[in-house]
């Protein structure tokens, strides 16, 4: 079986048994969270959301790049969000790396030198500090008043509110 007919076995699956029909395009809860790509955080459980509550941008170490500011600016100005949640964890492989021995590994990979950032970190907490530092910072938000950052433990399954 390919990997193309496994998923959509399991699409057919969760169409037949899991799927509750279409929900609005706007967030039930008005909420945009931005979070680590890890695979062992289930957004939607963790925080207690149903799917259609909340639109969901993902990436390694969940950074605040251009194109998530791109993504909450359309977010909250054509589809009303007004929260913005971060959420970080514990254990992220962008921890376990630095920005010029990464680049240098892709480079001797594959002769180029990546034009993107890197951005790793070392403490999660400060990242998230950093993260809603640049929120408060862009332009392109119109709504800034609601944005929490936490770090998620990857050993115990709670979240750690960011002050």
């Amino acid at each position: 079986m390919t990997l193309a007919d496994d998923l959509l076995a399991r699409n057919r699956a969760y169409a037949q048994q899991s799927f509750r029909g279409s929900r609005p395009v706007r967030p039930a809860r008005a909420l945009a969270i931005v979070a680590c790509m890890d695979s062992r955080m289930d957004m939607f459980a963790m925080l207690g959301l149903e799917q259609g509550d909340a639109h969901v941008l993902r990436n390694a170490g969940g950074v605040v790049t251009d194109d998530v500011i791109r993504s909450l600016a359309i977010s909250q100005r054509i589809l009303d969000t007004r929260g913005i949640v971060l959420v970080h964890h514990t254990d992220c492989g962008m921890q376990k790396i630095t920005d010029d021995s990464f680049r240098d590994e892709l480079e001797a990979d594959t002769g180029l030198r990546p034009s993107f950032a890197i951005e790793s970190f070392r403490d999660p907490y400060e990242h998230v500090r950093q993260s809603i530092t640049r929120l408060h910072h862009s332009p392109f938000l119109a709504r800034k008043d609601e944005i929490v950052g936490f770090v998620y433990d990857v050993e115990t399954g709670l979240l750690n509110l960011v002050s």
